[in-house]
């Protein structure tokens, strides 16, 4: 009996564990990133027509009958694809447009069992189908394109690459995850002469705007170096006020024994008249002790003497005794008045001595003073007037030499009438011809010898003023008026 259920429970553990491993065998689970594809009997999946013979499987378990159903695994993670297409714009412009396209299979049944049926066991050829799928759409787009569109607005041309492969990715059961266009190259140097006015302009902009950085950083130091300079300049005003204020103490410190000299100067003087005064004081007091005290002694010896006298003979003496004691009284009086005007004549005199002293050197100092201002003044007065003197004759001689010389002519014509007459001073006996005519022409004659001297005062004056010289054979002159030779020789020949 005990056997019998140590074979029962032997055989029941048999049991369980066969089942627990045709289980395992049985149950399939897809992981996340996977779609399991069920063949092998007939299934009915939501979206998905009747009688498509499989089953689709995501993200949960299943069981699976082993010899009578097949599974297979279909792969749901990112692919990409590089895409270099060769292509043509609506320009005639060969180009080639570099990118990328990361796609998957779509998460739904419809595109997961399209995806099966193109791709199951050829999963590894998946990014190759979607490089031609896609490289056909893009030569066909960039045709309709300019370059210019394609360089200004990518997402364009992207979004319409997407919409136009959106039909056949759909039917493949993939869907575009990003279509990035990373570069277009330009074989011709197409897009290089686009760029070249706009790199010129750049250019040209980048230098303005340097040679205006230049401009402001020069003004910006400009600027700097005059805030320096007026920095230096406020310095130096304030070492000139420093050193100035050094100076100024430095002399009064040099001053300072000269002051200290002159006060203590004054203050002796002070010191010098306290003493007068206290001697002064003094005298009177000596004058006092040495007249009144020895006054008032003799007379209190002669009151007390005669108080004696009186009390000896008061009956017989009294009289006497107070014409004594009067008398006393009036000689003790008269030699006070005596002292206090003996000293106060003192102290006078000395007063008077002093003041008079002081203004005697005052009067003195301010007579010499004065005699010395009105010698410079008078001194100046005669310098200026002649400088004023030689100004207006040099003036007068430069504005108009003719009225110089008008004037001193006049001024000393009778003489040079004279000097012209006196050539008919030794003449005893003239005889005229032609009578009234011929005596005018013979004053005519003595007036032209006499003003004769009228040219030659020019002519020396104009000669003084060139050389500095008289000229040479001039002969001497008649006030202030010299005759030309040939004249002096006409005047002795008819001498």
């Amino acid at each position: 009996m005990p056997m019998m259920v140590g074979v029962v429970a032997g055989a029941v553990l048999v049991a369980v564990l066969v089942l627990i491993g045709v289980f395992k065998m049985m149950w399939r689970v897809a992981e996340p990133n996977e779609a399991l594809i069920i063949s092998g009997s007939k299934h009915r999946t939501e979206g998905i027509e009747e009688g498509m013979g499989f089953r689709i499987v995501t993200g949960r378990g299943t069981l699976v009958l082993p010899g009578v159903q097949a599974v297979r695994k279909l792969s749901l993670d990112l692919n990409e694809t590089e895409l270099q297409v060769d292509c043509v714009t609506h320009q005639g412009i060969p180009l080639k447009v570099r990118g990328v396209v990361i796609f998957k299979v779509g998460d739904d049944f419809v595109s997961i069992a399209n995806a099966a049926r193109r791709f199951l066991d050829q999963q590894r050829l998946m990014a190759e189908r979607v490089h031609n799928v896609f490289a056909g759409h893009l030569r066909s787009i960039v045709g309709g394109l300019t370059v210019e569109d394609m360089i200004r607005d990518r997402e364009k041309l992207t979004g319409q690459t997407r919409a136009a492969c959106g039909t056949e990715m759909e039917k493949l059961g993939l869907i575009v995850d990003s279509l990035q266009i990373h570069e277009i190259e330009d074989p011709t140097g197409y897009i290089q002469n686009l760029a070249m006015p706009h790199a010129a302009a750049v250019q040209r902009d980048a230098r303005i705007a340097q040679a205006e950085a230049n401009r402001l950083a020069t003004e910006a130091e400009q600027q700097s170096m005059a805030r320096m300079a007026e920095a230096t300049r406020d310095s130096e005003i304030l070492q000139a006020g420093y050193q100035a204020e050094r100076d100024k103490a430095a002399a009064k410190a040099q001053q300072a024994g000269p002051l200290a000299a002159a006060g203590a100067r004054q203050e002796v003087v002070v010191q010098e008249t306290r003493v007068a005064e206290l001697e002064a004081h003094r005298r009177e007091q000596q004058l006092q002790a040495d007249v009144r005290k020895p006054a008032d002694a003799r007379a209190y010896e002669t009151r007390t003497l005669a108080e004696a006298e009186r009390d000896a003979r008061i009956s017989a003496a009294e009289a006497r005794a107070k014409e004594t004691e009067l008398a006393a009284a009036a000689e003790a009086t008269r030699v006070k008045t005596a002292a206090g005007a003996e000293a106060e004549a003192t102290r006078t005199r000395g007063t008077a001595t002093a003041t008079a002293t002081r203004a005697t050197g005052e009067a003195e100092a301010a007579a010499a003073q004065a005699k010395g201002l009105a010698e410079a003044e008078a001194t100046r007065a005669r310098g200026l007037a002649e400088a004023e003197a030689i100004k207006a004759r040099a003036a007068a001689l430069a504005e108009n030499q003719e009225a110089v010389v008008a004037q001193q002519l006049a001024e000393n014509w009778p003489e040079i009438v004279q000097a012209g007459a006196s050539a008919f001073g030794n003449v005893d006996n003239m005889v005229l011809l032609n009578g009234a005519d011929g005596m005018g022409e013979l004053f005519a004659k003595a007036l032209t010898m006499g003003g004769t001297g009228l040219g030659l005062a020019r002519k020396l004056l104009a000669t003084v003023g060139d050389n500095g010289q008289a000229p040479k054979g001039a002969s001497p002159t008649l006030n202030g008026v010299t005759a030309p030779p040939s004249q002096k020789v006409a005047v002795d020949q008819e001498r």
